[in-house]
This record gives C-alpha cells, sequence and structure tokens, in this order.
C-alpha cells in the first residue's frame, strides 16, 4: 500500500510517498500552502499521481509529549482530508523531525537557500519513515 507522508506547516506541506511495498519513503516536493481548495487540488493530484492508499499525518506533539494548538490544527487537517479524499490518515509524532532534517542538511553542506526550500520534504520523508519502521502500524 503507497502512502502520503505530510509535514503540515503554516506556510507549506512537506510531502513524500512510500514505496509499493511499503518499506522506504522518499521525499516528493514541498507544497506552498495557498487556500484551503488549491491545497486539496494539490494534494489530489499527487493522490491519483503515486495512486496513495492513505495518508501519514506528522502529530506535533510539544517536546515534553502534551498536546498544544498545533495539535488541534493537525487533527483538523486531518479530518479534512478524510472528508475530501475518503481515505485513512494514521498520526505519526513528528517530534523534532524538522530538527533532524536540518541537521542532516547541514551535514551535507546544503546551503541555506536549499535548506529552505528542501527541509519540510525532508521532515516528511523523517515521519513516514519512522511510520513505517513501526511494526505496530496499520500498513
Amino acid at each position: 500500500m503507497r502512502l502520503l507522508g505530510l509535514d503540515l506547516g503554516s506556510a507549506t506541506i512537506g510531502v513524500a510517498v512510500s514505496d509499493p511495498l511499503g518499506l522506504t519513503a522518499q521525499g516528493v516536493t514541498t507544497l506552498r500552502r495557498r487556500t484551503h481548495r488549491e491545497d486539496m487540488a494539490e494534494l489530489k493530484r499527487l493522490v491519483d499521481e503515486f495512486g496513495a492508499e492513505a495518508f501519514v499525518l506528522g502529530l506535533p506533539l510539544n517536546l515534553d509529549g502534551s498536546r498544544g494548538p498545533a495539535v488541534d490544527k493537525a487533527e483538523s487537517f486531518a479530518d479534512h482530508l478524510r472528508r475530501e479524499f475518503a481515505l485513512p490518515v494514521y498520526f505519526q509524532d513528528e517530534r523534532l523531525t524538522t530538527v533532524a532534517a536540518h541537521k542532516t542538511l547541514l551535514e551535507n553542506d546544503t546551503g541555506r537557500k536549499k535548506r529552505r526550500q528542501v527541509v519540510d520534504k525532508l521532515a516528511a520523508v523523517f515521519i513516514l519513515q519512522t511510520y513505517l519502521d513501526n511494526p505496530n502500524t496499520t500498513k
């Protein structure tokens, strides 16, 4: 089953996709958020292009594991995805994924401008790969 991993931000959505066997995650793109309708149209294009059967959405818990306002936004976005696509939405704890993405890019001597362009996509890869690597997740 192919999954789309999403790193939801206020300005962008990082997108990753699993391979058909659900073993590895690859970065796809970073969508610049516009209107709800345009965001959903772009995601629909990606769902159709990759034949995705579910979403894995990063759940932005606080570092101590508590829920903050960002969790409510993610859950609301998940509700929109379910209504729009009639596909399952799974959550994956995304704590420190953006930090890990920045660290990875710095270790690879990626320039500042390029880091800004790809950090959300790489965070989506980390979210999706963590989900895929967890033996207790639905796949």
